[in-house]
Protein backbone atom coordinates (compact mmCIF):
# COMPACT_ATOMS: atom_id res chain seq x y z
CA UNK A 1 0.00 0.00 0.00
CA UNK A 2 1.53 3.32 -1.00
CA UNK A 3 0.97 6.69 0.62
CA UNK A 4 -1.37 7.66 -2.23
CA UNK A 5 -3.85 4.79 -1.68
CA UNK A 6 -3.99 4.60 2.11
CA UNK A 7 -7.47 4.44 3.65
CA UNK A 8 -8.66 7.76 5.08
CA UNK A 9 -9.98 7.69 8.64
CA UNK A 10 -9.95 9.71 11.84
CA UNK A 11 -9.62 8.05 15.22
CA UNK A 12 -11.91 10.72 16.69
CA UNK A 13 -14.63 9.70 14.21
CA UNK A 14 -14.08 6.04 15.09
CA UNK A 15 -14.40 6.88 18.79
CA UNK A 16 -17.58 8.89 18.14
CA UNK A 17 -19.07 5.93 16.26
CA UNK A 18 -18.10 3.39 18.93
CA UNK A 19 -18.21 5.41 22.16
CA UNK A 20 -21.05 3.31 23.58
CA UNK A 21 -19.50 -0.05 22.64
CA UNK A 22 -19.55 -2.12 25.84
CA UNK A 23 -18.51 -5.36 24.12
CA UNK A 24 -14.77 -4.78 24.46
CA UNK A 25 -14.33 -5.11 20.71
CA UNK A 26 -13.47 -1.42 20.27
CA UNK A 27 -10.34 -0.52 22.22
CA UNK A 28 -8.40 2.73 22.62
CA UNK A 29 -4.73 2.60 23.58
CA UNK A 30 -3.50 5.00 26.28
CA UNK A 31 -1.88 8.21 24.97
CA UNK A 32 1.69 7.21 25.83
CA UNK A 33 3.08 6.44 22.37
CA UNK A 34 5.29 8.91 20.49
CA UNK A 35 5.46 9.17 16.72
CA UNK A 36 8.87 8.29 15.24
CA UNK A 37 8.02 7.32 11.65
CA UNK A 38 7.57 9.34 8.49
CA UNK A 39 3.81 8.74 8.52
CA UNK A 40 1.63 10.01 11.36
CA UNK A 41 -1.48 8.23 10.04
CA UNK A 42 -1.50 4.50 9.36
CA UNK A 43 -3.82 1.53 9.61
CA UNK A 44 -3.91 -2.15 8.82
CA UNK A 45 -4.41 -5.69 9.97
CA UNK A 46 -2.40 -6.56 13.08
CA UNK A 47 0.50 -9.01 13.29
CA UNK A 48 1.73 -9.55 16.86
CA UNK A 49 5.07 -10.29 18.48
CA UNK A 50 6.08 -10.63 22.11
CA UNK A 51 9.74 -10.12 22.91
CA UNK A 52 11.67 -8.60 25.78
CA UNK A 53 14.93 -6.77 25.02
CA UNK A 54 15.57 -9.07 22.03
CA UNK A 55 14.59 -7.87 18.56
CA UNK A 56 15.35 -11.06 16.60
CA UNK A 57 11.66 -11.57 15.76
CA UNK A 58 11.20 -7.87 14.95
CA UNK A 59 13.99 -8.09 12.39
CA UNK A 60 12.53 -11.27 10.87
CA UNK A 61 9.09 -9.63 10.63
CA UNK A 62 10.15 -6.34 9.00
CA UNK A 63 12.39 -8.25 6.59
CA UNK A 64 9.26 -10.06 5.32
CA UNK A 65 6.40 -8.70 3.20
CA UNK A 66 4.15 -6.57 5.39
CA UNK A 67 1.38 -6.33 2.78
CA UNK A 68 -0.01 -3.16 4.39
CA UNK A 69 -0.29 -4.71 7.85
CA UNK A 70 0.71 -3.26 11.24
CA UNK A 71 3.31 -4.99 13.39
CA UNK A 72 2.40 -4.74 17.09
CA UNK A 73 5.27 -5.59 19.42
CA UNK A 74 4.79 -6.29 23.11
CA UNK A 75 8.23 -5.34 24.37
CA UNK A 76 7.16 -5.46 28.00
CA UNK A 77 7.28 -1.63 28.09
CA UNK A 78 11.04 -1.88 28.57
CA UNK A 79 12.86 1.44 28.48
CA UNK A 80 16.29 -0.23 28.65
CA UNK A 81 16.82 -1.44 25.03
CA UNK A 82 15.61 -0.36 21.58
CA UNK A 83 13.66 -2.97 19.61
CA UNK A 84 13.71 -1.05 16.30
CA UNK A 85 16.31 1.23 14.73
CA UNK A 86 16.97 2.95 11.43
CA UNK A 87 17.88 -0.18 9.46
CA UNK A 88 14.81 -2.09 10.62
CA UNK A 89 12.58 0.95 10.08
CA UNK A 90 13.86 1.21 6.50
CA UNK A 91 13.21 -2.52 6.02
CA UNK A 92 9.63 -2.09 7.30
CA UNK A 93 9.00 0.70 4.80
CA UNK A 94 10.66 -1.21 1.92
CA UNK A 95 8.61 -4.32 2.71
CA UNK A 96 5.27 -2.48 2.76
CA UNK A 97 4.48 -2.51 6.48
CA UNK A 98 1.84 0.18 7.08
CA UNK A 99 3.16 0.68 10.58
CA UNK A 100 4.98 -0.65 13.62
CA UNK A 101 3.75 -0.12 17.18
CA UNK A 102 6.23 -0.98 19.92
CA UNK A 103 5.42 -1.14 23.61
CA UNK A 104 9.07 -0.36 24.24
CA UNK A 105 11.79 1.78 22.67
CA UNK A 106 13.31 2.64 19.31
CA UNK A 107 16.63 4.21 18.31
CA UNK A 108 17.99 6.21 15.36
CA UNK A 109 15.06 8.64 15.66
CA UNK A 110 16.27 10.90 12.82
CA UNK A 111 16.51 7.90 10.46
CA UNK A 112 13.10 6.58 11.50
CA UNK A 113 11.53 9.96 10.70
CA UNK A 114 12.63 9.45 7.08
CA UNK A 115 10.90 6.07 6.76
CA UNK A 116 7.71 5.97 4.72
CA UNK A 117 5.85 4.01 7.38
CA UNK A 118 4.18 4.72 10.70
CA UNK A 119 6.28 4.00 13.78
CA UNK A 120 5.07 4.47 17.35
CA UNK A 121 6.95 3.64 20.53
CA UNK A 122 7.25 4.76 24.14
CA UNK A 123 10.61 6.52 23.81
CA UNK A 124 13.97 6.67 22.08
CA UNK A 125 16.85 4.71 23.66
CA UNK A 126 20.23 4.45 21.93
CA UNK A 127 21.15 1.07 23.45
CA UNK A 128 20.43 -1.87 21.10
CA UNK A 129 19.14 -5.29 22.09
CA UNK A 130 21.01 -8.54 22.21
CA UNK A 131 19.88 -11.02 19.58
CA UNK A 132 19.11 -14.27 21.39
CA UNK A 133 16.37 -15.56 19.08
CA UNK A 134 13.80 -15.34 21.88
CA UNK A 135 10.17 -14.31 21.71
CA UNK A 136 6.80 -15.39 20.41
CA UNK A 137 4.69 -14.46 17.39
CA UNK A 138 1.03 -14.62 16.51
CA UNK A 139 -0.47 -14.52 20.02
CA UNK A 140 -2.75 -12.03 21.79
CA UNK A 141 -0.64 -9.39 23.54
CA UNK A 142 -1.36 -6.76 26.15
CA UNK A 143 -0.20 -3.31 25.12
CA UNK A 144 -0.36 -0.87 28.04
CA UNK A 145 -3.15 -2.98 29.53
CA UNK A 146 -5.16 -3.24 26.28
CA UNK A 147 -5.54 -6.58 24.51
CA UNK A 148 -4.48 -6.66 20.85
CA UNK A 149 -4.97 -9.84 18.85
CA UNK A 150 -3.56 -11.07 15.54
CA UNK A 151 -6.05 -10.16 12.83
CA UNK A 152 -7.41 -7.11 14.68
CA UNK A 153 -7.31 -3.80 12.82
CA UNK A 154 -5.29 -0.90 14.19
CA UNK A 155 -5.86 2.74 13.27
CA UNK A 156 -3.37 5.43 14.33
CA UNK A 157 -3.34 9.16 13.66
CA UNK A 158 -2.33 12.38 15.42
CA UNK A 159 -5.16 11.97 17.96
CA UNK A 160 -4.49 8.42 19.07
CA UNK A 161 -4.59 4.70 18.40
CA UNK A 162 -7.66 2.46 18.28
CA UNK A 163 -8.04 -1.28 17.74
CA UNK A 164 -11.07 -3.26 16.56
CA UNK A 165 -11.71 -6.79 15.32
CA UNK A 166 -12.50 -5.84 11.69
CA UNK A 167 -11.74 -3.06 9.22
CA UNK A 168 -14.14 -0.16 9.19
CA UNK A 169 -15.15 2.74 6.99
CA UNK A 170 -16.20 6.06 8.54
Amino acid sequence: MTASNRVKFATCDLCDAHKNDASGNFRVLPPVFKNFGGLVEFSGEVVTLKCFEDNSLVKAAVDSDGAGRVLVVDGGASLRRALLGGNLGAAAAKNNWAGVLIDGCVRDAAELAQCNTGIRALAAMPLPTEKRGEGQRGLPVQIQGVWVRPGDWLYADADGIVVMPAPTVV
